[in-house]
């Protein structure tokens, strides 16, 4: 019989209260609020009882909330660095860390007649599109592994830097090409070498990196009833801070080429560009909103210009050609060529809008399995072979989304590396130290892991080099 039907059974003739009840025996079945807080609240080395967390667990939400909290401090520790004090083991001494003495990326060293197969270290200013724009996952990840920037030139890159040779002096509508291939061949590395290329052959440069996060709605939307289509300020606002800090030397020379009419004040032509990017930035609290309108100027201003090419570069290019997770006031998906900057970008790709002189450079991700390739960009392309299941002719295409599509030229990349370039991938890792130990046969190592990976320039790094007891 429990405590509480004993006390509900006949007893005494003097009754006993429900308060008296909760007086005496309530405490001894459950233990009390204060009980618990003095055993979850430790006491400093004064003796005095620490300041508890905003909110008790008598509270409703609590423990969400505190689920919440602890899931966002993991999330900020993952990449807080650690103290010094702590980094004792031996992989944490610079000593122990590769020095590899290898020629800088430019121009001239990659266009050299042996630079194939040869690694070459990028060192990016304070204002290269590399710290800025950013870069994609798989690249900023390898970077990170081996704490600088390195890269290897192969034959594909030759070709390419030729070809941007030649598209400096035409307009970008007779330069239109996107990079296709196999995932994990090297499309990201060989756009960023593009992109690198450009910036120090003075270009003016424009990368984005992740185009899917212009389509995957993380960023606010608004609709705008004068374009009839979605602007996105906050990314608008982004990247016009980072082409002036990327461009700013080249944009203080271009002027504006047609009044700029804002809610408060009116930019007049001529004004440079870097002043209208900066009065953007210093305004913020009252431009951002106009910052697609802002960004548009400025582009139109760099359409007409003949000082400079221009370089446009957008890696998963194919999100823009799919659907895009912005929901409209019915909640139906709405069209990229619906939203601002995807609609800015595809009218550069199909030549609706171009620069005098420059070019567009777009790179397809196979790997991302949200975002493939559509139908549209596939049969502009001719990729029927990518796909893992024959395409047929009674598909339904979007009509809208070929017209962005006319006039693309593929680029394709080479599925595997050659013996050559492997070896200079090869050396970078070794070089780094990140792979590798005392007395080891590194040319069977090589060899073997290029083997087992078909010469895939991913496979061979991720699940060759790295993927060792070696590594």
């Amino acid at each position: 019989m429990s405590l509480l039907s004993a006390v509900a059974r006949a007893g005494p003739s003097s009754q006993i209260s429900v308060h008296s009840v909760q007086r005496t025996l309530l405490p001894s079945i459950v233990p009390t609020l204060n009980l618990v807080d003095a055993k979850r609240h430790k006491t400093d080395k004064a003796g005095q009882q620490k300041r508890p967390p905003t909110g008790t667990p008598s509270q409703a939400g609590y423990l969400k909330r505190e689920e919440k909290s602890n899931r966002w401090r993991k999330a900020l520790l993952q990449f807080r660095p650690l103290p010094a004090n702590q980094l004792d083991h031996p992989l944490f001494n610079p000593e122990t860390e590769g020095k590899l003495e290898v020629p800088a990326f430019t121009p001239k060293t990659i266009t050299a007649a042996d630079s194939i197969g040869q690694a070459y270290e990028i060192e990016p200013p304070a204002d290269d599109p590399l710290r800025i724009f950013g870069l994609p996952r798989s690249v900023h990840f390898e970077f990170r592994i081996l704490t600088k920037p390195y890269t290897v030139v192969r034959q594909v890159t030759k070709d390419t830097v030729e070809y941007l040779s030649r598209a400096k002096k035409q307009s970008s509508a007779q330069n239109r090409l996107v990079m296709t291939g196999r995932a994990g061949c090297g499309k990201s590395f060989l756009m960023l070498q593009a992109v690198e290329h450009c910036v120090r052959d003075e270009w003016i440069v424009i990368y984005i990196p992740r185009a899917i996060n212009l389509v995957n709605s993380t960023t606010p939307y608004a609709y705008d009833i004068r374009t009839q289509t979605y602007l996105q300020p906050a990314y608008s606002f982004q990247t016009l801070q980072r082409m002036l800090t990327v461009n700013k030397a080249k944009l203080a020379e271009i002027p504006l080429v047609e009044d700029l009419v804002l809610e408060k004040q009116t930019l007049t032509k001529g004004t440079k560009l870097t002043k209208v990017i900066e009065f953007a930035i210093a305004e913020r609290a009252r431009t951002v909103g106009q910052s697609p309108a802002i960004l548009d100027a400025v582009m139109r201003s760099l359409d007409v210009q003949t000082d400079f090419p221009v370089l446009l570069a957008v890696d998963e290019i194919q999100a823009l050609y799919g659907k895009s997770s912005y929901k409209d006031p019915h909640f139906l998906p709405i069209q990229p060529y619906h939203l601002s900057l995807p609609r800015l970008i595809l009218e550069y790709a199909s030549g609706k809008r171009q620069f005098s002189r420059g070019a567009v450079l777009g790179a397809l991700s196979v790997s991302q399995t949200l975002h493939p390739v559509p139908l549209e960009l596939s049969d502009a392309l001719g990729l029927e072979d990518m796909h893992a299941f024959p395409i047929s002719p009674f598909q339904k295409r979007n009509k809208e989304m070929l017209l962005y599509t006319e006039g693309l030229k593929k680029l394709a990349v080479p599925e595997k590396l050659t013996l050559e370039e492997a070896t200079g991938v090869f050396e970078v890792w070794k070089g780094r130290k990140a792979i590798g130990r005392e007395g080891m046969y590194y040319d069977e190592m090589l060899l073997g892991k290029y083997t087992e990976s078909a010469g895939n320039a991913r496979d061979f790094v991720w699940k060759g080099l790295l993927n060792t007891l070696e590594a």
